[in-house]
């Protein structure tokens, strides 16, 4: 399952979530694919910043330090 689908997947139980309760599988499967979405994000983010460098006025560039 794809990242789009992934996302549809949590669409339709949010739709669903407000006309009614969820059953305890379908809480399951939503809180399986939040986490996974969240887990993606967190790992393009982890991404770009490992690829991002500082600028320095005098032309130098160094990687952001880990915190």
């Amino acid at each position: 399952m794809d990242m789009n689908e992934v996302i549809a997947r949590i669409n339709v139980l949010a739709r669903k979530a407000k006309q009614g309760p969820l059953t305890p599988e379908e809480l399951r499967e939503r809180d399986a694919l939040r986490r996974r979405y969240i887990d993606s994000v967190k790992q393009s983010l982890v991404g770009q910043l490992d690829n991002t460098y500082i600028l320095e006025p005098d032309g130098t560039k160094h990687k952001l330090p880990h915190k």
